[in-house]
């Protein structure tokens, strides 16, 4: 065939956010100042459930384990597209490039396994109460979890190693603001249609399953709450849904697009817009989304919030 005849690129470029020098510095600030804030929540949500023995509960482990993977989502992208704003030569290694593919597709589809098992846990604790205690227990949480970290790396593998193998001839510059499998596969000069095909699948059995998953737990609850005979207990029940919930629309809206709508209806602009919402904005906002909706995460920042002022009161007498 005529592509075995092309060797890959030792590097890529990537394009970056935006190629105006007026809006330079502007985008690293917005993207710094994003990268810290998601850093700082994430990292704070795991502190405050490791801290509060109130919070070691199987909804609250799923929770930080949520949180770590948004931030190895965001120190897969941001710390190398902060750098490409900085600098005129906006390179990538090919192995870097495959590492990055390879670290946000695990993380991506480990977090949809994720929220899959806390809506399970939510299934279980308002339509299963009395059985919640034995059946969630330490031993199937755990197993829970190794099963989406299993399920992320595999597809991950899939994933970054189809893309890898085709011939990049066309060009070594990517229209993106790092390595993601739409414009690494606009590179190739050879036929990407099958692997496309493989990528949709695979990204799409991982999507659609988890999401199919999702909508029966939660109608199930939804049927429970309807079935409550106290309005204070609906509303209870409700609010400790909500916020998983807006979570996980934000989260499968996006990813839905991204991947499995036909590339002849969209671009790779139109790409970057949605890879920025899932690979950015998500994790930056569910600390914010679990925490200001949650009694149990309030409590225990105000109990924690208690116990340093008065470590500092303690050493200021």
């Amino acid at each position: 065939m005529v592509e075995d005849n092309y060797t890959s690129p030792s590097e890529f470029i990537l394009l970056g956010f935006t190629n105006r020098e007026d809006l330079r510095v502007m985008c690293f600030v917005l993207f710094l100042v994003i990268y810290v804030v998601t850093f700082i929540g994430n990292l704070g949500v795991i502190a405050l459930i490791r801290m509060d023995s109130c919070l070691h509960t199987p909804m609250y482990f799923f929770l930080s384990h949520l949180s770590l993977l948004d931030v190895c989502y965001s120190s897969t992208i941001i710390p190398q597209a902060l750098q490409n704003v900085l600098v005129e030569k906006k390179v990538i290694s090919f192995i870097r490039c495959a590492t990055q593919l390879f670290s946000f597709a695990t993380c991506a589809t480990t977090e949809c396994y994720v929220l899959a098992a806390m809506a399970y846990d939510r299934y279980m604790a308002i339509c299963n109460p009395l059985l919640y205690s034995t059946v969630m227990s330490q031993r199937l949480c755990i197993g829970m979890l190794a099963g989406a970290y299993l399920a992320g790396v595999i597809s991950s593998t899939i994933h970054t190693v189809s893309i890898f193998r085709l011939p990049f001839c066309r060009s070594k510059t990517i229209n993106h603001f790092f390595c993601d499998g739409p414009p690494l596969l606009a590179l190739s000069c050879s036929d990407t249609h099958a692997i496309e095909v493989l990528v949709s699948a695979v990204v799409g059995f991982n999507v659609l399953s988890t999401t199919v998953f999702i909508l029966i737990s939660y109608l199930l609850v939804l049927s429970t709450v309807m079935r409550m005979q106290s309005v204070a207990s609906r509303r209870k029940a409700l609010s400790t849904c909500a916020s998983h919930f807006f979570s996980i629309a934000l989260y499968y809206g996006s990813s839905l697009f991204m991947y499995l709508l036909p590339s002849s209806r969209k671009s790779l602009k139109h790409d970057e817009v949605v890879s920025m919402m899932y690979s950015v904005a998500v994790p930056m906002l569910n600390p914010l989304i679990y925490s200001l909706r949650n009694a149990d995460m309030k409590n225990a920042m105000r109990k924690a919030k208690n116990r340093i002022l008065s470590s500092l009161s303690i050493h200021g007498s």
